[in-house]
């Protein structure tokens, strides 16, 4: 966008704005990250994610679904470099992973449901 000339000058912000505007493909990926948003279990999943590490039995029972439908969240999730999984035997263990955007998500889904994060050293 470095190289749009505006058809009009209001001799606002916009143009400067308009020379550092990001791709149209990052904002895609934060689209992605924001579509998710759209289902309270996903949601449910990955907020206790945030909080412990644990499997796709654990995770049915917590949340009151079944192993299917959790493992379905658990793949979008995953997709979405939201969550991490390691493979213990035949068991698979999920937590949230250790980048900004979960970092941001778990900050964001806390700050508006106003409660304190039960983690022990969670940097709040």
């Amino acid at each position: 966008m470095a190289n749009t000339k505006l058809p009009h000058d209001h001799g606002g912000a916009a143009q400067s704005v308009c020379e550092r505007m990001p791709l149209v493909a990052e904002f895609q990926k934060v689209s992605d990250i924001f579509k998710l948003l759209d289902d309270n279990s996903r949601m449910r999943i990955f907020w206790l994610l945030c909080h412990c590490e644990e499997c796709v039995i654990n995770i049915s029972a917590i949340v009151e679904m079944s192993s299917p439908a959790v493992s379905h969240h658990l793949r979008q999730l995953k997709n979405a470099g939201l969550v991490v999984s390691r493979r213990v035997g035949k068991e698979v263990y999920y937590k949230a992973a250790d980048t900004p955007e979960a970092r941001l998500l778990h900050d964001v889904i806390e700050d508006l449901m106003r409660i304190t994060c039960p983690a022990a050293g969670c940097a709040r």
